[in-house]
């Protein structure tokens, strides 16, 4: 009996306590950290989201042009088919040359040479009018396939774009939660307190002047897609500045990277687009003196900031 309560004794004692002990709290540093995880996964997205707004673009005005073609084929077919099915039926009515024979036995050889030539001449352009129809079939038929294929491609693109914009939803209200906004604002971030800053924007030329602008939209919110004029994201800021210099930019930093000539740190000047990350996510304007205005991150507004505080890519020049 002794042997067995000492045995109990030890298996509890070996049983481990952590069922009833809660696991121990992420720190603020912790939670911190994750919170900018998810900003960058957040801005990541929606680029990638603007990126294939963009594509849809393209894919729909290529829908409309295979429409047209196909339009515009299928009434060529329409035309060569009366004009063929016409040629048969005179083709018809002259006889064909099928009574050449009754040459021979013709009580008027020469109005029966006449007649024959005329007969010739039709079944000529009849088979040359079948020919064009069966052109005009297959191109109806290769723009039928075409516009098919456009349209295929749209549903695609809107379905990835459904499928982006439910993640980024998710993620945006993981980020916004009460647990990582009191985790944000008790551990604090530098530059956390958006203060609209009035900077002198050296310069006359269209990038200065979209530089000015960009400041005038200092403390509207970041919102994930939008282009203004109450909200942006990195690229919707940019394209928004340019615009209102005759610019037209897409809305997306993949498309504005290659929209201009390629520039280092050392050539920067106001209006100049300046990127960062790897995969190019975010992109600011620069405005001189190693700042940028840019749109950062969900939960945050249009503020200027050091361009040292990102990973800078490269720089891009738009406009002098």
């Amino acid at each position: 009996m002794g042997v067995i309560a000492a045995t109990v004794a030890t298996l509890l004692f070996a049983i481990p306590v952590g069922s009833a002990v809660a696991d121990p709290k992420p720190s603020l540093k912790a939670l911190s950290k994750q919170a900018e995880e998810l900003h960058t996964q957040i801005e990541t997205l929606s680029e990638q989201y603007n990126g294939q707004r963009e594509k849809l673009k393209t894919a729909k005005k290529a829908v409309e042009a295979a429409q047209k073609t196909l339009a515009t084929s299928e009434s060529d077919l329409a035309v060569k088919r009366a004009k063929a099915s016409l040629l048969a039926q005179n083709a018809y009515i002259n006889g064909g040359l099928g009574q050449s024979l009754a040459f021979t036995t013709s009580d008027d050889p020469e109005s029966f040479l006449d007649r024959a030539a005329t007969t010739y001449a039709l079944e000529q352009q009849q088979g040359a009018e079948v020919n064009l129809v069966t052109a005009a079939r297959e191109a109806a038929e290769r723009a039928r396939t075409s516009a098919k294929t456009r349209i295929d491609e749209v549903q695609e693109i809107v379905d990835g774009l459904g499928t982006k914009r439910d993640k980024i939803t998710k993620l945006v209200a993981k980020v916004e939660s009460s647990l990582f906004k009191r985790a944000i604002g008790e551990a604090g971030r530098p530059g956390s307190r958006a203060v609209k800053v009035n900077l002198p924007v050296i310069g006359a030329g269209k990038a200065a002047i979209a530089a000015r602008w960009a400041l005038t939209q200092q403390l509207k919110p970041y919102v994930w897609g939008a282009e203004g004029p109450s909200s942006y994201d990195c690229s919707g800021l940019v394209m928004a500045a340019y615009q209102r210099v005759g610019i037209s930019l897409p809305h997306y930093t993949g498309d504005q990277w290659t929209a201009g000539r390629h520039i280092s740190k050392e050539e920067l000047r106001a209006g100049d687009l300046v990127f960062f990350y790897g995969d190019l996510h975010h992109v600011g304007i620069y405005i001189g003196g190693g700042m940028m205005v840019h749109a950062p991150q969900t939960g945050d507004v249009v503020r200027i900031a050091s361009i040292a505080r990102r990973p800078f890519a490269g720089a891009v020049r738009i406009a002098d």
